[in-house]
């Protein structure tokens, strides 16, 4: 068979193959086991291979590299527009192999196994996180039924844990409440030493990678924020300025124009979750600042006089963005602007 393009329809077990010859006559159109993926492929000639940038595609693509293919991975929401009437796997693979052809589409890196695991800490570390705010959210609510309330933050969870010790000691609580409060407080400590492990485990990360290292120097990006970064945007030649990259993020406003007339709404907030989040909250770290000490961040200052200081916080991250490509793509270090006095 001269195969020229495929298109793959992932899955975890039964996937769909659609390829086409250099006149686009369809000449394999067939379901293959997963266990027959590699086999199908080695007796290919290489050709240009196009599958949908899903949990998997990553594995699969590194994997077909290997054989001397080509391997494009186009986000789904771009695939959508090629399907032909009912959706099912043989319309998605026809799909995906007429989409990788498109001259104006755009693809996602594949990503190496060393960037997979960086970034499987973060994710790791982001899902224990939510597991102890709920965790502790439920030990409130329990103690606030016998009307026992504590502070906010860690000092609060701290004052409700000693109140649970005295109360085991003392029998001032019921026992049954006591031992389930107690089942709470020991996933909460578990959880605690888990999420310091994987802190330990960033830092090593962040003392091996030159670019997070230079990241971590902009004000609002520490440690998380910069190997997030460094994990995550892996080519930053990708993006033709800072702008993209606040726009992959979701940084900047959704459009709804037509005519000739300009209409912005809020944040797309499309791209990457993590990385917004890790930017919005960097973000809000400088804008606490800038109203402490405005000399020292003089345009979130005046910003802040005229608009909310959540949307000053949007657009601060917008900015960290940006400072962030420019320092990935030219490889220089992070050189805070100096406010000259004048005499």
């Amino acid at each position: 068979m001269q195969v020229h393009t495929i298109g793959i329809d992932l899955a975890k077990n039964v996937f769909q193959v659609h390829g086409v010859d250099e006149q686009d006559e369809v000449v394999v159109a067939r379901q293959l086991r997963r266990k027959q993926v590699i086999a199908f492929f080695e007796k290919l000639e290489p050709c240009l291979v196009g599958m949908e940038a899903c949990a998997t595609a990553h594995h699969w693509a590194r994997e077909l590299i290997k054989l001397g293919h080509t391997v494009r991975l186009i986000p789904p929401i771009y695939v959508k527009a090629y399907v032909k009437r009912s959706k099912n796997d043989a319309a998605d693979a026809a799909a995906i192999c007429e989409a990788v052809t498109r001259p104006s589409m755009r693809f996602v890196p594949v990503k190496t196994e060393e960037q997979q695991a960086a970034m499987a800490v973060h994710r790791a570390r982001s899902l224990l996180i939510r597991q102890r705010t709920q965790l502790t959210n439920a030990l409130r609510a329990h103690l606030a039924e016998l009307g026992i309330v504590a502070e906010k933050g860690r000092e609060g969870l701290g004052q409700l844990v000693e109140i649970v010790a005295d109360a085991r000691s003392s029998g001032s609580l019921p026992a049954q409440m006591i031992e389930a409060l107690g089942a709470i407080i020991d996933q909460v400590m578990s959880l605690e030493q888990q999420i310091r492990e994987l802190d330990g485990c960033l830092k090593q990360q962040h003392r091996a990678s030159d670019v997070s290292q230079r990241l971590e120097a902009i004000p609002g990006i520490g440690i998380v924020g910069a190997t997030a970064l460094a994990a995550a945007v892996t080519d930053p030649g990708q993006f033709k300025s800072g702008r993209d990259l606040a726009a992959w993020i979701g940084l900047v406003p959704k459009q709804h124009s037509t005519g000739g007339k300009v209409r912005l709404g809020s944040i797309s907030k499309q791209g990457d979750r993590y990385l917004r989040r890790l930017l919005v909250v960097g973000g809000t770290s400088v804008v606490k600042l800038a109203k402490v000490f405005p000399w020292k961040y003089p345009w979130v200052a005046k910003l802040l006089e005229r608009k909310p200081a959540k949307v000053v916080a949007i657009a601060v991250a917008n900015k960290l963005a940006r400072i962030a490509w420019a320092l990935m793509s030219t490889g220089e270090v992070y050189r805070p602007r100096v406010r000259r006095v004048r005499l």
